[in-house]
């Protein structure tokens, strides 16, 4: 990058960069530095004359965050990455000799806040009572040629946050360091992901892998991502469910697979929607939807407490709670709830009629199962704070799930709706393979009507069916979604660490 295009603060961390390396200090030592502490470590087991003997030797690095210049002493604020200590250096302490320049010049004139550093020296308390590191030597580590975005603190408690989306979301590793709330978001979307790999694997699940890359995007009604494969010469698809994969592996003998997929779909992104996301799909052969909520309930209140310590959050002004039983509603049952219509004997043109008279768009491409969906989104939908278990939906809509037991019209399939938003969607698996490739079949008609998230006809997916699947149950949980209600975050973008941003114009 040429210094045409720089700011003066760049220019001037440069031109420091370029004095250290002429006093012979390599601003980036590849050498090893030995941490044997962490800023939180020491914080929480210093016990002042105590034990002030196991903290005589202690070695920390960090980015440094904020400085108080007191002329030959400094304090300042060195953050690692289990969080920041106040550290004191003083000229007489690292400048034993006469030459002072690693002090007046290094230290005061070449050193900038952002700058990661590596400290060794030992632990003391303060006058105000703050342990803080008394520094006795100090070695730059990496140094800073951006200054970071100024944050405010008092306290301790940041009150100028950064909190420009824009910037957050597409410099998150600025985000990361300047906004100390935004990690915390992100470590606790790993202890949730680990609480459900912990529940599946303990109640005998294996996790598997399936392709991301493939000829057919199945297993979902979406608008996919296309490529091409140039070695062979045909197109491909980004996957949009990795449904049809699980099933396999059910006819292939495993009785319990799951997969936390990564998955892509070409459409809109607001709060709610990134166009990739992650699920967690499990299949669980001998089982049926009842099961499944059952099973539902447990993993999401374990989950809950594993994340958060307790099994409901806060979010806005509803406290909604995790813990079992959840309330259960069919589809049909939840749209005459709330809007007066009772469409479950209606055709396509009876619920056309009703979209016009709710005031809903109603596309002329749409069947029968979109028509519903939009007027349940619509609706209904948003009416569910607590979670709940929308139950037993037409057929129209669930081209992949085996017909009502004793409810004609209708098939066994569950979504779950939290905080008016869907989390997760299971069914009894449909594994008729005659009735499955009608079912196929209708979804072509539904695209040669212009329906582009209409499913396609995966033929492997058939032969498969054909050798015979057991009665199964699967699932599908938006990770993602179920990370925004645990972590009380209102947009999809605050849970994801490189959420989709249009192409930035770089110099």
């Amino acid at each position: 990058m040429s210094t045409h295009h720089l700011s003066e603060q760049e220019v001037i961390r440069r031109e420091k960069l370029a004095q250290l390396s002429g006093m012979g200090i390599d601003a980036y030592p590849a050498a090893l530095y030995p941490v044997n502490a962490s800023a939180s470590f020491i914080k929480e087991n210093y016990k002042g004359e105590e034990n002030k003997a196991d903290f005589a030797n202690v070695c920390v690095a960090g980015r440094i965050m904020s400085v108080r210049d007191m002329g030959k002493a400094n304090f300042f604020v060195l953050q690692d990455g289990s969080g920041k200590i106040q550290c004191y250096i003083k000229q007489d302490d690292i400048c034993p000799a006469d030459d002072k320049s690693l002090y007046q010049t290094v230290w005061k004139k070449l050193v900038d806040i952002g700058d990661i550093v590596g400290v060794k020296g030992y632990v003391f308390t303060t006058k105000t009572g703050e342990t803080s590191i008394h520094v006795k030597e100090f070695s730059i580590l990496s140094k800073a040629l951006r200054p970071l975005p100024i944050v405010k603190e008092k306290d301790g408690e940041a009150f100028d946050e950064v909190t420009d989306p824009e910037f957050r979301y597409r410099q998150r590793y600025a985000d990361l360091i300047v906004n100390p709330g935004v990690k915390e978001v992100f470590i606790k979307r790993t202890k949730m992901m680990n609480a459900i790999r912990s529940f599946l694997n303990e109640h005998g699940a294996l996790e598997v892998d399936t392709p991301v890359l493939q000829s057919i995007p199945g297993g979902a009604a979406a608008r996919p991502f296309t490529t091409h494969h140039n070695a062979l010469d045909v197109p491909m698809y980004m996957r949009i469910a990795n449904e049809l994969y699980l099933k396999r592996l059910i006819v292939g003998g495993f009785e319990w697979v799951y997969e936390f997929s990564r998955n892509f779909r070409n459409e809109g992104m607001d709060r709610t929607h990134n166009p990739e996301f992650t699920v967690l799909e499990f299949y669980t052969a001998y089982k049926d939807y009842e099961w499944m909520m059952d099973t539902t309930e447990l993993l999401l209140e374990k989950t809950a407490i594993a994340t958060n310590g307790v099994a409901t959050v806060q979010l806005g002004n509803n406290e909604i709670s995790f813990k079992a039983p959840y309330k259960r509603i069919s589809m049909y049952d939840a749209i005459r709830e709330h809007t007066g219509f009772d469409i479950s004997q209606m055709d396509e043109d009876g619920i056309r009629d009703v979209c016009k008279q709710l005031g809903i768009h109603a596309d002329g491409k749409w069947g029968k199962g979109k028509l519903i969906d939009e007027i349940f989104g619509s609706k209904c939908e948003a009416h569910y704070i607590q979670p709940t278990f929308i139950t037993d939906y037409p057929v129209e809509m669930s081209p992949l799930t085996k017909k009502h037991r004793s409810k004609a019209g209708l098939v066994e399939r569950f979504e779950l709706i939290v905080n008016g938003k869907e989390i997760a969607n299971a069914y009894s698996e449909l594994n008729d393979p005659l009735e499955q490739r009608e079912r196929f079949e209708e979804q072509v008609r539904l695209m040669e009507r212009g329906d582009d998230e209409a499913m396609f006809i995966d033929h492997d997916f058939l032969r498969a069916l054909e050798y015979g699947m057991p009665p199964t149950s699967g699932i599908g949980f938006g990770i993602d979604r179920l990370c925004m209600l645990l972590t009380g975050q209102v947009s999809i973008q605050d849970v994801l660490l490189f959420p989709m941003m249009r192409p930035e114009k770089m110099d």
